[in-house]
């Protein structure tokens, strides 16, 4: 084991600072300058601790690349899993430690403004942060965007454009044509806010059943504001006897494994308690820190089924969530897609002023289920309705699940015609691109 590293890691793994230092030559100009002693040291790092460390070819060298977070993109083309044809991993990736900070601590600088291509032409908002400067603004889920900068050139073959007007660009002005028909011209500003992962919580009655309903778009953040919040929502459901729950993690493209294990041990039934919730195995070098977490229950709701709002971009910590409870309950995926597929993690390394991420450990259930490289299939293809706001029970998921409940078959595909979000094989690899700043990840936040 390489104890360098250990203690390394021992320093902080989340937490960890220190002081910034410049790319000069060491004491007296000897040495090669501290950028290419960084380089060094992530490509060590990632042949003791990646979790295919033993497929880095030994003439890897990452003085060729531009700086660690190339370098991290580098070995993912290393990770050959048995069953695949591909490498797998798509995620090892570095990043400046001040940029981790924000991006871990929900902390953005941007419009606060998502858009998805509805169909070609039809760009809409899908989803707004409420403290952001679209949110302040009034935007909403689902209103489309007709003109950005004076341009209505609003289709894929103009990507490069609407990418850097969305999310690049310290001012854009657009013009939205609302639901009731009526358009408003607005110009956002980009700033600093603190993102708020709970977009709705609220309760339905459909059928015999009272369903708790949770929009929820990241692990990331305040972990103990979200904490906070995730009680308050299951105490009030809990006190107007939900005896259902629908998790919307459509867009949730995961974070902080913590945060996912207090999530689930509000969701898991009295029957799981106690029982494994999720092993975590790291490579043979680190097996000492392999690790099994038990359920714990939370509040007092008893669950027998779950369903969940999912799509591509459903990812990491939000598929942990659904195979950790799988063993336990009848778990229903309903969407547009398949989820992500990543049941593997990382956690952050100090090297210099960057923090690395190679993939460090997969994640598997109670009953040794994980490699779940090509996600999850829904048990009900919907398609997003993307013309609704949060909460609308004619939006299409939703509908279908409301429609489970009352009935005991999900509803139709779709609501009308027009919501089929990505139809198109062009527009789908174009709605994936807007995805892309989002993050995606499971991050362990222990000390080693």
């Amino acid at each position: 084991m390489n104890r360098k590293l250990l203690f390394a890691i021992s320093i902080s793994v989340v937490l960890a600072t220190s002081c910034k230092k410049s790319d000069d030559p060491g004491p007296g100009g000897g040495g090669p300058p501290l950028r290419d002693k960084v380089k060094d040291s992530a490509v060590d790092i990632a042949r003791d601790i990646y979790l295919w460390y033993t497929q880095i070819p030994t003439g890897f060298n990452g003085q060729s690349y531009a700086d660690p977070d190339k370098i991290m993109a580098a070995i993912r083309q290393y990770s050959k899993e048995p069953g695949f044809t591909n490498a797998v991993d798509r995620w090892s990736f570095a990043a400046k430690k001040s940029d981790w900070d924000d991006i871990s601590g929900g902390i953005s600088q941007d419009f606060g403004l998502s858009v998805f291509f509805l169909e070609e032409g039809d760009l809409r908002v899908k989803y707004v942060e409420k403290a952001s400067p679209a949110g302040v603004a009034g935007l909403r889920r689902g209103w489309r965007i007709t003109k950005i900068n004076g341009s209505t050139n609003i289709t894929t073959s103009n990507a490069d454009f609407i990418v850097d007007a969305v999310f690049y660009s310290a001012s854009t002005s657009f013009t939205f044509l609302k639901p009731d028909g009526t358009s408003v011209d607005i110009t956002l500003t980009a700033a600093t806010y603190q993102d708020n992962p709970f977009f709705l919580d609220t309760v339905y009655t459909a059928g015999a059943s009272k369903a708790g309903y949770i929009v929820f778009n990241s692990f990331l953040g305040d972990t103990a504001a979200i904490n906070n919040k995730l009680q308050a929502i299951f105490t009030r459901f809990a006190t107007e006897g939900v005896n259902d729950i629908i998790v919307d993690l459509r867009y949730n493209g995961g974070g902080y494994v913590s945060i996912q294990q207090k999530f689930a041990n509000y969701l898991i039934n009295t029957a799981g308690n106690g029982g494994v919730m999720m092993s975590q195995k790291f490579n043979d070098q680190y097996s000492i820190y392999d690790e099994t977490e038990n359920f714990s229950k939370l509040g007092t709701m008893n669950l027998s089924r779950i369903f969940f709002i999912v799509s591509n971009n459903t990812a990491s910590a939000s598929e942990l969530l659904i195979n950790n409870l799988r063993p336990y309950m009848t778990v229903k995926l309903v969407g547009p897609s398949s989820t992500y597929g990543k049941p593997v993690g990382y956690f952050p390394i100090p090297v210099g002023d960057w923090y690395v991420f190679p993939v460090s450990f997969r994640s598997t259930n109670k009953n040794n289920e994980g490699n779940y490289f090509s996600g999850f299939a829904p048990d009900k293809i919907v398609a997003d309705g993307l013309t609704k706001d949060w909460g609308d029970k004619t939006e299409g998921p939703l509908a279908s699940i409301l429609t489970y409940l009352s009935t005991g078959t999900f509803g139709l595909n779709m609501q009308n015609g027009r919501e089929v979000a990505g139809k198109t094989d062009e527009m789908r690899q174009f709605n994936e691109k807007l995805s892309q700043k989002e993050f995606k990840g499971a991050v362990l936040n222990r000390r080693f």
